[in-house]
C-alpha cells in the first residue's frame, strides 16, 4: 500500500471525526494523497467531470424533484385517508395505517426523510388524540420510512446502478419483495405490541364505528379521492417497465404529472410551495451530485491503487465461505450505516467490494439489494439516524425514547429480512428475471 493511500485513508478518519462535511473531505483527502504519490491533477478533475456525466443523475434530480412536489401538493393527506380506510378497524390498526401509508409514500417519493416528513405530522398528532403514544407513533413512521429505499422509484438504487454499472429497472425491482416482506413483518410486529403504547384514558377521542356497508361506502369514496396521487408511481412503473420511457423520462412525466395533480385536482400546490419544493430539490440534488463527484475520486483512487483487489484477497483469505464474507458485508455496512449517510457508503463501499464479490460469483443485481436494504437499516439505526432525527424533531419528542421502540422493529424484522434477501438470492432476482428476463439480471 502507497504513502498516498496511507495518508489519505488517515486523513479521511481524522476528518471525518472532526465533523468536516463529506463532500470537501473527500476532495481534500485525496487530493494530498494523489499529491504525495506523484498522481497528475487531471486525475482528480478528470473523475470529478466524468462522475457527473452520466443520465442516472438526471434520473436523480427528476425523481427528487417529484418527491418533493408530492409532499407540497397534498397528496401525503389523500394516502393516509385511503391508507385508513384500507386498513379497518383491528388491533393496532392506526399505527398499521402509519405503516401502510408509508408504502404508498414511498413509491411516491423513492427516498426516506420525505416519508418521515410529510406523515409525521399528519399521523403522529391524529392518533395522540385517540391515545397513541407520540413516541410508539414516531418509532412506527421512522422505522417504516426506509421503505422508501426499497419501494421503486429508489434514488440509493439509482446510485447503485450509476457506480456498479447496472440495470435502472432490474435494481428496481429487486427490492420489491424484501419490501414486502419488511412491511409484513412491520405488520405483525406491531399488532403484538401497539397496545402497550395505547392510552385508554378519559378524555382521548374514540374512533367512529362503521358498519361493514358503510365502510364500504367510505373506502369507495376515499380510493376515487386517493386515485390521482396513486397514479403517479403507476405511470413511473407503467412507463419503465412497459418500455414506453427510459427512467430518465419517467422522472421528467413525474414531475409534470406531481404539477397537474398538486395544481388542478388536489389544489394544495401554490407559487409559495413550488419555490419551496424546487429549493429543496436544489439543495437536495447539489449536494447528492458533490457526494457522488467526490466520493467517486477517492474511491477510484482507491480502486486504482490496488485497494480493492488487495480487500478481495484478504477476505478470501480470512474467510473460506462466501456466506460468511456476506455476513462480514453485512456487518460492516451496518457499522458504516450508524455514523455514516446512505449515498457516501455506496459510492465509497461499492467499487471496492465488486471486485471481491465478482469472484465469489455474487449476482450484481442481487448484491444492489443487499446494499440498499443495509443503507436503509442505518437510516433508522442510532446514533446517526437521518430519519430519527427527522422525525423527533416534527413530533416534539424525545430520541432516547423513541430509539429503544426503534430497535424492536431493527432487531425483530429489519436484520431478519437482511438475512433473508442476503442468503435467499431468488429473492431479489426472481421478481426482475420474471419481468425483463435473465440476461438483464446477469443470469
Amino acid at each position: 500500500m502507497s504513502i498516498g493511500i496511507i495518508i489519505t485513508i488517515g486523513m479521511f478518519l481524522t476528518m471525518m471525526l472532526l465533523a468536516v462535511p463529506l463532500g470537501w473531505l473527500f476532495i481534500a483527502s485525496t487530493g494530498i494523497g494523489l499529491s504525495v504519490d506523484g498522481i497528475p491533477d487531471n486525475f482528480l478533475i478528470g473523475t470529478f467531470y466524468s462522475s457527473l456525466n452520466s443520465y442516472v443523475l438526471m434520473s436523480i434530480g427528476f425523481f427528487v424533484f417529484a418527491g418533493s412536489l408530492i409532499s407540497a401538493g397534498g397528496l401525503a393527506d389523500k394516502i393516509v385517508d385511503f391508507s385508513h380506510a384500507l386498513v379497518g378497524k383491528i388491533r393496532g390498526g392506526m399505527t398499521l395505517v402509519a405503516i401502510v401509508s408509508t408504502v404508498f409514500m414511498s413509491a411516491l417519493t423513492g427516498s426516506s426523510v420525505p416519508c418521515v416528513s410529510a406523515l409525521v405530522p399528519l399521523l403522529v398528532p391524529r392518533l395522540h388524540k385517540l391515545g397513541y403514544k407520540k413516541e410508539y407513533t414516531t418509532a412506527v413512521l421512522c422505522s417504516s420510512s426506509f421503505l422508501g429505499y426499497l419501494i421503486p422509484p429508489s434514488v440509493p438504487a439509482l446510485i447503485y446502478c450509476l457506480v456498479a454499472q447496472q440495470s435502472v429497472a432490474a435494481v428496481f425491482l429487486s427490492t420489491v419483495v424484501p419490501a414486502i416482506l419488511l412491511a409484513f413483518g412491520y405488520a405483525v410486529l406491531n399488532y403484538f405490541i401497539a397496545p402497550k403504547y395505547i392510552d385508554e384514558v378519559s378524555g382521548s377521542e374514540v374512533e367512529e364505528v362503521l358498519s361493514y356497508s358503510e365502510r364500504v361506502q367510505h373506502l369507495k369514496r376515499v380510493t376515487w379521492k386517493a386515485l390521482p396521487a396513486l397514479g403517479c408511481p403507476l405511470v413511473i412503473l407503467v412507463g419503465i417497465y412497459g418500455g414506453i420511457c427510459t427512467p430518465n423520462e419517467a422522472g421528467a412525466v413525474a414531475v409534470i404529472y406531481s404539477i397537474i395533480v398538486g395544481l388542478f385536482v388536489y389544489k394544495h400546490l401554490n407559487r409559495k410551495r413550488f419555490k419551496i419544493a424546487l429549493l429543496d430539490t436544489t439543495i437536495s440534488v447539489g449536494l447528492i451530485a458533490l457526494l457522488i463527484a467526490s466520493g467517486s475520486i477517492i474511491s477510484r483512487y482507491l480502486v486504482r491503487a490496488g485497494a480493492a483487489q488487495s480487500l478481495a484477497d484478504h477476505m478470501l483469505g480470512l474467510f473460506e465461505s462466501p456466506e460468511m464474507i456476506l455476513l462480514s458485508l453485512n456487518a460492516f455496512l451496518l457499522l458504516l450505516g450508524m455514523f455514516i449517510e446512505a449515498i457516501p457508503i455506496l459510492i465509497l463501499t461499492v467499487p471496492l467490494v465488486l471486485p471481491l464479490m465478482i469472484e465469489l460469483d455474487v449476482n450484481l443485481v442481487h448484491l444492489g439489494a443487499i446494499f440498499i436494504i443495509n443503507i436503509g437499516l442505518g437510516v433508522i439505526t442510532p446514533p446517526f439516524a437521518m430519519s430519527l432525527f427527522v422525525g423527533t424533531r416534527l413530533s416534539g419528542t424525545a430520541y432516547q425514547a423513541v430509539a429503544p421502540i426503534m430497535m424492536k422493529y431493527l432487531f425483530y424484522v429489519g436484520i431478519p429480512v437482511l438475512m433473508l434477501t442476503t442468503y435467499i438470492p431468488s429473492l431479489a432476482t426472481w421478481l426482475p428475471t420474471l419481468m425483463l428476463g435473465g440476461k438483464v439480471v446477469g443470469q
